[in-house]
């Protein structure tokens, strides 16, 4: 499943921590191709009603293989060892 994650990643492709209604598929989607969230859900949901009962498949499963933003924090360095006094001339 990792291999999957790393390809969608890669791509652009995963769920963003902000601006998400359910589970951030329709927001991570807009954010790859350049458009705001709500535009592109209102194309996820037109495209999805010309297959009928193709929304409940397609948004589940890129739910589980697009994989949740990463955290924008940091992890912590850890702190440089001390270094010995240089003698004085």
């Amino acid at each position: 499943m990792n291999s999957v994650h790393d390809s969608f990643r890669r791509q652009g492709l995963y769920r963003p921590t902000e601006g998400r209604i359910l589970g951030g598929v329709c927001a991570g989607l807009g954010r790859r191709f350049g458009i705001d969230p709500w535009p592109a859900r209102l194309l996820f949901i037109l495209i999805l009603l010309v297959l009928p009962g193709s929304q409940l498949l397609i948004y589940p499963i890129l739910w589980i293989l697009m994989p949740p933003e990463a955290p924008a924090y940091a992890a912590p360095v850890p702190p440089l060892p001390p270094t010995p006094n240089a003698p004085h001339a």
